[in-house]
């Protein structure tokens, strides 16, 4: 049994735990009622709040990983840049040594 089953089990049965000690409270079928709608109203509005929390979070979540995926992407793009110059570099550097190896038998 996974640990996602575990705590599933464990809210339904907390939560049908204060459904039945509700249901047989000392209080009139109405106040109880009255009770479930508030408290799940209560609920809702919790759930609301903290989505929006957890959608801002996510918002500035992705906002950082494109930034990150962006410096990687310039930093990739010089190291070729650098890799293709130090190339072009070392064909100069060849094609010099061939020539002052040619001059020098002159």
């Amino acid at each position: 049994m996974g640990d996602d089953n575990k705590f599933s089990y464990f809210f339904l049965g907390l939560g049908l735990g204060v459904a039945v000690g509700l249901l047989v409270a000392p209080k009139s079928g109405a106040e109880t009622r009255d009770l479930l709608l508030t408290k799940a109203d209560e609920g809702k509005e919790y759930l609301k709040r903290t989505g929006e929390g957890l959608r801002d979070s996510a918002g500035d979540l992705l906002d950082k990983g494109k930034e990150a995926v962006n410096r990687q992407k310039d930093q990739l793009a010089a190291a070729v840049e650098a890799g293709k110059q130090a190339y072009r570099d070392a064909i100069k550097a060849s094609q010099s040594g061939e020539r002052d190896i040619a001059t020098e038998g002159v």
